[in-house]
Parts: structure tokens; sequence; C-alpha cells
């Protein structure tokens, strides 16, 4: 898919905004030499690590602000359609507690790790996969209470974060030693999730 040319802007690091500066001051003081990018690049980070945090800061500004202006544009950016715009995640939200085959995986992970030491993350989880799909309803149940109690939690803590826009993640905590590839998956389910909840 093309690049969308109405996209704002990415937001630029204040690094980023260093190495601009170097660039025009390297250009203004030696307009006719070319410059050899790598070694430009070394010097640039050479010179990056010994600043002190005062050089830094202006830098650091600039980045705050570049990051303001891209935030405030792509909440009025409409995408092409066929593609879907990037929501901006609160931090503060509650987490979406993991469902009963992400429990199920975090017990039996290390086990099958341990089976077959050589496995891919994507080896792995469809391992996972199928011995859950082989799993009998008896042995499954005790997934599926605790999922659906950390849904009720999760419930609960949206409406209280939704009302107050703050909620006590303490106890959630336990429920996020979540892989990343399950995080990847469960990315996937969240925006479908959360698409309809914002409706």
């Amino acid at each position: 898919m093309g690049k969308d040319p109405n996209k704002p802007r990415g937001k630029m690091s204040s690094y980023a905004y260093f190495v601009q500066t170097c660039r025009e001051e390297h250009k203004k003081k030696h307009p006719e030499a070319s410059v050899n990018f790598s070694e430009f690049s070394k010097k640039c980070s050479e010179r990056w690590r010994t600043m002190s945090p005062k050089e830094k800061g202006k830098f650091e500004d600039m980045a705050k602000l570049d990051k303001v202006r891209y935030e405030r544009e792509m909440k009025n950016y409409i995408p092409p359609k066929g593609q879907k715009k990037k929501r901006f995640k609160d931090p503060n939200a509650p987490k979406r507690p993991p469902s009963a085959f992400f429990l199920f995986c975090a017990d039996f992970r290390s086990k099958v790790k341990g089976e077959s030491p050589g496995l891919s993350i994507g080896d792995t989880a469809k391992k996972l996969g199928q011995m859950w799909n082989d799993s009998s309803s008896e042995e499954r149940q005790p997934y599926e209470k605790k999922a659906a109690k950390l849904k009720e939690k999760y419930d609960k803590d949206i409406i209280a974060y939704r009302t107050k826009g703050k909620v006590d993640t303490a106890p959630a905590a336990a429920a996020d030693d979540d892989d990343d590839e399950e995080d990847e998956e469960e990315g996937e389910e969240e925006e479908d999730d959360e698409d309809e909840d914002d409706e």
C-alpha cells in the first residue's frame, strides 16, 4: 500500500534534531563538500554522548514540541479507506485481561520450551494452541473461571476509569506477565474489541 501524502510527518527525536542542526552547520561551513554519511553519523553520535544535559535540553524541547504537533495532527487525520488509524493508548487505562487460552499458555509455555528448546516463538504458540484444542472442558474450566474473574474486574475498572479517568492497577499486575508474542496476538484482538467498546 502506498504512503498517504496527507499523513502527518512523524515526530522527531531530540537526537534527530541535533543531527539536523549539525548537518546545517556543516553545510554553512563547507557548502561545496559532500558529506560522508557514516563518518558524519559517527561524529554526531560521539558529540551527542559528550554533551551535557543542559546542551541537550534545547533539542529535547524541540522534540517535545514536535510530539505535541504530531499528536494534534494525528487526532485530526483521517486515513484513506482501507487503512486503520492508529489510536493513541492512554497508559493509565486498565489493561485488558488475558483470555483463558493465554492463562493456559502462561502455565504451559515453560513446559513446551523445556521439551523442545529449539522451537521458535511461532511454533511454540502453535503447539500451545494444539494443546488447548486437545484439552477437555474439565481441563479448561479453571482457566475459564480465572479469565471470567479477571474480566469482571476489568469491566469494573473500565467503568471507574471512564468516570474518574484513573484506576488502581495494582491487583491486575499479576495478570501482566504475558510474553511478547501473546501481546502481538492480543493487540489484534484488542483493536477489534476496542472498536466495539467505542461504539
